[in-house]
C-alpha cells in the first residue's frame, strides 16, 4: 500500500489544499502534547472529532474543510500519549479548559467513539451530544485478542504497525475504500512507538461504558454496512445500549467512511448538529484567515479563505447543495441521497427541526 498521507505517493490534492489553509496546532499541557486543527467560528459549540486507533486529526480533513464553510466550528484531535482511560479523561478535560471550551459536540469513530462515551459518562455536563461510528461499548475482546499487551511498552515500532494494520482489510476493494485505507497507511507512519504503544493499551485496557446521562436523543450511531475492523457484535451492543439514538447507516464505506464516503458522513454530521440544537453561522465564514480564527463578513480577505481558492478537482459537491435537491446524486453511490427531510425523517428518525428535538429531550 502507498501512503497518501504520510510518506509515500503524492497526497490528494484536497488534502494539500487543506494543509495549506489550516494550520496544525500543537501545545503541550502538562506532560501532554495535544496534536489539533481548530477551524470555523469561535461562536459556535465545537464539533470535536476523535479518531481511532490508527487515525489521526488529519483524517478528518474533508469534514473540516466542508463543516466550516456551512459555518460551523471544527475541531480535530491526535489522541495524546496517555496510558489509561483514567488519564484520558483528565487529559481531554484540561486540554477543553485550555480551549475555554465549555460544552462539546463529539464525532467519535472506532476507539475514539469509545473515548468519547466514557468521557461523555465521567463528564457529563461537558458533552451535549455524540455521533458514535463503528465504535464499541468495552474492551474485553480486544483484550484478549492481545496476550502480549504487557510488553507492548518495549515493542519495536515496526511490529506494532504491522500488528495495527493487520485489522485494515486488504485485497481487492472499490476504489474509494481502497484511497481512504492508502491515506490512514499513510498516517499510521507518521506515528511515534510511544503514541502507537499508548493508543494499543487504550484498546484493550479492560473497561466498558456505565450508562450516560444523555439523552438518546442527542446520540446519532452511524455504521457502515459492510467490513469494518470492529465485529458487529460488537457495534450490534452500541446500538442496543442506545435503542432512541438516531441511526444513520452507510451503505458501504469500510472503516474509514470520513474519507471514502465524506458527502454522506458531512450531511449526517450537519443534520445532528441542527438536530441537537447548533446554529452555524455562516455569516463569519467570508473572514476565515490562516490562523484558522474568524472576522468579519467585511473583512479584507488575504487569499487564504477557502472562498479564494478555486476547488480542487477532487473536491466533492457542497452539503448545502445535496440538501436543497431532493435527488442529489453521491459520487460515490448509486442510489441518490435524499434531501435532508427524507434523511431526517426516515434514516434518522429524527423530528422536523432542532427546536422540536430539545423540546422532546427536555
Amino acid at each position: 500500500m502507498t501512503g497518501l498521507g504520510g510518506s509515500g505517493a503524492a497526497a490528494p490534492g484536497d488534502y494539500v489544499y487543506f494543509k495549506s489553509v489550516v494550520p496544525l496546532h500543537k501545545i503541550s499541557i502538562g506532560s501532554k502534547l495535544w496534536r489539533y486543527y481548530d477551524f470555523g467560528p469561535k461562536a459556535v459549540q465545537p464539533l470535536i472529532c476523535i479518531p481511532g486507533i490508527a487515525g489521526t486529526a488529519d483524517v478528518y480533513y474533508k469534514q473540516i474543510m466542508s463543516l466550516s464553510m456551512k459555518g460551523y466550528r471544527v475541531i480535530s484531535i491526535d489522541v495524546p500519549q496517555v496510558w489509561n482511560h483514567h488519564e484520558w479523561i483528565h487529559s481531554f478535560e484540561k486540554f477543553l479548559d485550555s480551549m475555554n471550551i465549555h460544552h462539546v459536540h463529539i464525532y467519535g469513530t472506532s476507539l475514539g467513539g469509545f473515548l468519547a462515551q466514557i468521557f461523555a459518562q465521567q463528564r457529563p455536563r461537558r458533552v451535549k451530544s455524540l455521533v458514535l461510528s463503528n465504535t464499541f461499548l468495552e474492551t474485553h475482546k480486544f483484550a484478549a485478542a492481545l496476550p502480549w499487551s504487557p510488553v507492548v511498552n518495549w515493542t519495536p515500532s515496526f511490529l506494532l504497525k504491522r500488528y495495527l494494520l493487520t485489522g485494515i482489510q486488504d485485497g481487492p476493494q472499490e476504489p474509494f475504500i481502497a484511497d481512504s485505507v492508502d491515506f490512514v497507511v499513510g498516517q499510521v507512519e507518521t506515528l511515534s512507538r510511544e503514541d502507537l504503544s499508548s493508543r494499543l493499551l487504550l484498546n484493550v485496557n479492560v473497561a466498558s461504558v456505565g450508562s450516560l446521562s444523555l439523552p438518546d436523543c442527542f446520540i446519532t450511531v452511524m455504521d457502515t454496512n459492510d467490513y469494518s475492523a470492529v465485529p458487529q457484535q460488537l457495534k450490534d451492543q452500541v446500538n442496543e445500549r442506545y435503542p432512541s439514538a438516531r441511526r444513520a447507516v452507510l451503505r458501504t464505506g469500510g472503516d474509514f467512511p470520513f474519507l471514502s464516503r465524506p458527502d454522506e458522513v458531512t450531511l449526517y454530521l450537519q443534520l445532528h448538529m441542527r438536530q441537537v440544537g447548533v446554529e452555524p453561522r455562516p455569516d463569519l465564514v467570508q473572514g476565515f484567515t490562516r490562523g484558522g480564527s474568524s472576522g468579519s463578513s467585511n473583512d479584507h480577505k488575504d487569499g487564504n479563505s477557502f472562498d479564494d481558492h478555486p476547488k480542487d478537482d477532487g473536491d466533492r459537491s457542497s452539503v448545502d447543495s445535496e440538501m436543497e435537491h431532493s435527488e442529489s446524486e453521491s459520487p460515490y453511490s448509486v442510489e441518490p441521497i435524499p434531501a435532508s427531510t427524507e434523511l431526517a425523517n426516515t434514516v434518522l428518525g429524527t423530528a422536523n427541526s432542532a427546536q422540536h428535538v430539545s423540546l422532546l429531550c427536555s
